[in-house]
């Protein structure tokens, strides 16, 4: 790459998910962060039906406003294709005989999109067939950090601190609801915590002290996701802690504590009390713990950050109970609001200097991928049209047919 070209870097935001507007906000904040001077910043906006979008409008938050913005001359149509030749976005894909589609090569793709269809490994995978280097977490890792069950199970399994729970699908619940409610109930204790298994900013998340609203708050969450998640609530207060590496390199930001009223903060909280995202919710920073509990959350965030796999950048939330020493793993959000360029602010990282670490951090990793073989060359497509395919029957009744072994060594 020459030292005077910019690098290109496509940052995807919107999407199909419920977090959709908290996604265009992350992502102005991150298009706005890159030094222009050594970056070309190509805005992807994928609408609320999947429908995607490039072009300079995207990049001012003021223009979502408008009910027209797709249809601008300066908006045009693209996709992202999976075939390596193109390595970037077709423009205008359904271009017809007086308009031709054409190629914008890109270096780096930032997927800024929450929850569904972006944070839960689907984008990465798109990536991964493009062989494009991308920034976050692999398609394991961020499929698996975006389910809450599986995340709890991964974390239990490698001796991490997790609060108990009880998880069932949207038809058990409709089947037998009384008996689960019975279960939760002799099982746990209130308060507890609602939850749809895969999404986050709190949305259909709901915090209870009965059966009446327990039956109410999971009914609620079995309309955002086919499973649900109720977890034991814990008397203390919410930590959090920003991650940033790949592998054995891992950076902890300061901690934080969110304040809340009902010590819950709900999606209100976190994003529609101010006009700055994450960043104008109330929270205390550096959070009122101890240099020991600060010292021993860091090094949890780091050994979950390592069991999920995790790469690029993550917010780690905990539970914590001063007092006993008692500390939780709650969540992983691998795409965090606003980037938690806050906790990085506090910790010495500007919010430029976050974005050229995680572009770093995504080159690093696709050279690592491509230490990978992938290309394995054998004999078995010449011997299946020799002997015909293994399992399929004859043409002639009774005709014997030869069988494949399970496995040839090449030629």
């Amino acid at each position: 790459m020459s030292a005077h070209r910019k690098v290109v870097v496509a940052v995807m935001f919107g999407g199909r998910s419920v977090e959709h507007d908290v996604s265009i906000v992350t992502a102005q904040q991150i298009m706005n962060a890159f030094d222009e001077d050594r970056y070309k910043v190509v805005p992807v906006y994928i609408s609320r039906e999947g429908k995607w979008y490039t072009g300079e409008p995207l990049r001012d938050v003021k223009n979502f406003q408008q009910d027209n913005l797709l249809n601008s001359n300066d908006v045009l149509s693209c996709v992202l294709t999976p075939d390596v030749r193109h390595h970037g976005l077709i423009l205008k894909p359904l271009s017809g005989r007086f308009q031709k589609s054409e190629v914008l090569r890109i270096d780096v793709a930032f997927p800024a999109v929450h929850g569904s269809h972006g944070e839960d490994g689907t984008l990465q995978g798109l990536f991964e067939l493009a062989d494009i280097a991308y920034v976050g977490c692999g398609v394991l890792s961020s499929a698996l950090t975006n389910d809450k069950i599986l995340t709890k199970q991964v974390l239990r399994n490698n001796n991490l601190p997790v609060v108990d729970e009880i998880w069932f699908t949207r038809d058990q619940w409709r089947e037998s609801s009384d008996e689960i409610i019975k279960q939760i109930e002799t099982t746990l204790e209130y308060p507890l915590f609602v939850k749809p298994a895969t999404l986050g900013s709190s949305i259909g998340v709901s915090r209870v002290h009965d059966t009446q609203l327990l039956r109410a708050s999971i009914d609620t969450a079995t309309h955002f996701d086919r499973r649900v998640l109720v977890e034991q609530g814990v008397q203390g207060i919410e930590i959090n802690c920003a991650i940033m590496g790949f592998e054995g390199s891992l950076r902890t930001s300061v901690l934080e504590q969110p304040l809340t009223w009902a010590d819950f903060l709900g999606f209100e909280d976190k994003y529609l009390r101010g006009s700055e995202g994450m960043k104008s919710a109330d929270r205390i920073i550096p959070a009122p713990i101890s240099e020991e509990l600060t010292t021993r959350i860091q090094q949890i965030a780091r050994d979950a950050f390592e069991a999920v796999d995790g790469r690029g950048i993550a917010r780690i939330d905990f539970l914590v109970q001063p007092d006993q020493k008692a500390v939780y793993v709650n969540e992983i959000n691998t795409m965090p609001g606003s980037l938690a360029f806050y906790l990085w602010q506090e910790s010495g990282l500007s919010p430029s200097q976050v974005v050229d670490e995680l572009v770093k951090l995504a080159h690093t990793a696709q050279g690592n991928k491509r230490l990978n073989m992938y290309d394995y060359k054998t004999n078995l497509v010449h011997l299946a049209a020799q002997r015909g395919l293994k399992g399929v029957k004859g043409k002639a009744k009774g005709q014997s047919q030869s069988r494949l072994p399970d496995s040839e060594p090449a030629s």
